[in-house]
């Protein structure tokens, strides 16, 4: 009988301290566990807080954008007047400026490869027999020059690089020339900055 009565009295003050546990957790519903609510003002403060950085990345992403934008500017003046600072990568360099002006300043057949293809095709359209013949000649002629003039143009671009840049990085610069040859003068960029003729 005595255990009896000291289990039950255990088993009641067990119950009796979850059950005060309980209502500790749960006095304040809204609050974190142990701490009082918040003041209005401190949430408002907290919120502000969390709002600032997505502001931060707007202003971030539009000075990015204006600074893109201004590097785009000065990048369109200096293809036109072949300012070095602002140039993109593939046009900068002594060695990509030396064959853009060994280009620049020669006659290439190349460059006159649109205007001659264009004529040619008027010329195949024709509906004569001779005249279409005449095109398909054109086209073989047209062909084997500028081959034979990109060959020599690459023999000789490339020693001359050689012999003025012995310590410089060469990669791909008679390349970049032969790739300007087929572009007309006045359509180039970074623009010619040597006449024909003058060599540089």
């Amino acid at each position: 009988m005595f255990r009896s009565r000291a289990n039950a009295n255990e088993e009641k003050a067990a119950t009796s301290k979850v059950t005060s546990d309980l209502s500790q957790q749960t006095r304040d519903p809204q609050a974190p566990k142990g701490r009082p609510t918040p003041k209005r003002s401190e949430a408002q403060t907290q919120r502000r807080r969390a709002v600032t950085p997505t502001t931060d990345r707007k202003e971030a992403a539009k000075r990015q954008r204006e600074v893109r934008r201004t590097d785009l500017a000065k990048q369109r003046e200096a293809l036109a007047s072949g300012d070095e600072r602002y140039l993109p990568a593939r046009d900068k360099g002594k060695v990509r400026r030396f064959a853009r002006d060994f280009v620049d300043s020669r006659f290439c057949i190349a460059e006159f490869f649109l205007p001659m293809a264009v004529i040619i095709l008027v010329l195949s359209i024709v509906q004569v027999p001779g005249i279409q013949n005449i095109a398909l000649l054109l086209w073989l002629f047209v062909i084997v020059l500028i081959v034979v003039d990109s060959v020599g143009i690459w023999f000789r671009l490339k020693k001359q690089i050689n012999l003025r840049f012995p310590d410089e990085p060469k990669r791909g610069a008679v390349a970049y020339g032969l790739m300007r040859t087929l572009q007309m003068r006045r359509m180039r960029l970074p623009k010619p900055q040597v006449k024909r003729g003058e060599r540089p």
